[in-house]
């Protein structure tokens, strides 16, 4: 490990992967006898689908605390991967950025729509594997709830921008690990703030999307029902032309 790439190896509180859960986890998965770019791909995986796609009730969660949840968005699961990644010895950081709200409609129905700002506080993972930077963001969709997306619009051609997916292309989206970079939101990226060494300092400086009482009635009740909407997504309702 070079002196560079030390902090992107430290825990903090945010990313808290000495904590006992965390630890199980990567002794079960076996992650720390594999090569590094096998590891790399296990995690990425391991977050993107078996982490499903879903509305935790805030960015700043620790990894610890999204894996009890189970699932997450692009914030939480940044977080969880990051930690993951520097649990097995790969240096991570984050770059944070502001998306369009737009392309989350879909996942997040039109009746509570409004309540959302139009520029949403937004993350990828960047991980140093075989030498260089990659810049991941495809692990925020779960492959079950893509899979129906793509299924409902399987004749739409062109970029596609909807249910929390903003991709050039729907059928091909860039979010497979192939050993390069990997997106599945790119395309709604509205502001860039740059690299962070770790989350802690982004959401100290960025805040959360929401404020007030919009906070607590998406931490209390918004979130629940969104969270509805997308598992209904996953088993093949709740898009526009399904049954429910």
């Amino acid at each position: 490990m070079s002196q560079n790439e030390s902090p992107y190896l430290q825990p903090t509180t945010m990313l808290d992967f000495g904590h006992p859960d965390v630890q199980r986890l990567v002794r079960q998965q076996g992650w720390r006898e594999l090569p590094e770019p096998e590891v790399a791909r296990a995690i990425y995986l391991f977050v993107r689908d078996q982490i499903p796609f879903g509305y935790n009730a805030s960015d700043d969660l620790s990894a610890s605390k999204v894996l009890a949840d189970g699932y997450g968005q692009c914030n939480t699961k940044g977080t969880l991967l990051m930690a993951l990644l520097r649990a097995v010895g790969i240096p991570a950081r984050l770059h944070g950025f502001t998306i369009y709200n737009e392309l989350q409609r879909g996942a997040i129905p039109d009746y509570l729509f409004g309540l959302a700002p139009d520029q949403i506080i937004h993350s990828w993972v960047e991980a140093r594997v075989g030498g260089r930077w990659l810049e991941l963001e495809g692990y925020i969709i779960d492959q079950r709830y893509l899979a129906r997306v793509q299924r409902r619009f399987s004749g739409h051609r062109g970029p596609f921008f909807g249910f929390g997916i903003a991709s050039r292309c729907l059928s091909s989206p860039d979010n497979e690990w192939t050993g390069g970079n990997t997106y599945i939101q790119r395309l709604g990226i509205a502001q860039d703030f740059g690299r962070y060494q770790q989350p802690d300092q982004f959401y100290r400086e960025r805040g959360g999307n929401l404020s007030g009482w919009k906070r607590w009635a998406f931490r209390c009740v918004i979130r629940h029902l969104i969270n509805l909407n997308v598992r209904r997504i996953r088993r093949g309702a709740g898009l526009p032309g399904t049954r429910a």
